[in-house]
């Protein structure tokens, strides 16, 4: 995608100006989710859905096994987490010849809590330190400050 981060029409920041084909390595690595809930996850195979142009391939990827091809042909599809983690590849095709291959590894419900609950975990074992450091300038501030005031005072008596 070519994006024009100036001079869009209306209030949009950044538009598309045109999309150049992926000439570069055929796996072009893991994709970015369009949303995803505790419950199902939205999956896009290319950014901007061109569906007439291109064949859209997605398999579920099995460890140790081949890949299980999906029924759906779209560019987006959704999936819903299940009780283990599963990992989605999308391939783009045109006239037979993948372009673009990106993958999605989709976590499980029981995953998807741990993390939030580390996630959460994590943020008041921050909170605690940045407390800590903010304490910590204080003190050095105000010592910092009454020595400052101190030596102003002898100077002044000893003149």
């Amino acid at each position: 995608e070519v994006l024009l981060t100036s001079g869009c029409p209306g209030t949009e920041a950044k538009c598309i100006v045109r999309v150049e084909e992926c000439w570069g390595p055929v796996d072009c690595g893991w994709g970015i989710v369009i949303s995803a809930g505790l419950d199902c996850v939205k999956i896009p195979c290319i950014c901007i859905p061109l569906e007439n142009r291109f064949k859209y391939i997605w398999k579920m990827l099995i460890p140790n096994k081949t890949a299980h091809i999906l029924p759906n042909d779209s560019a987006i599809t959704e999936v819903c987490r299940d009780t283990h983690s599963v990992t989605f590849q999308c391939e783009t095709q045109e006239n037979g010849n993948i372009f673009v291959s990106v993958k999605y590894t989709v976590y499980a419900t029981t995953e998807m809590q741990t993390k939030k609950s580390r996630r959460r975990g994590t943020g008041q074992s921050r909170r605690t330190m940045i407390d800590a450091i903010l304490v910590f300038c204080l003190i050095t501030e105000i010592v910092v400050t009454v020595g400052v005031i101190f030596v102003m005072i002898l100077m002044i008596l000893h003149w």
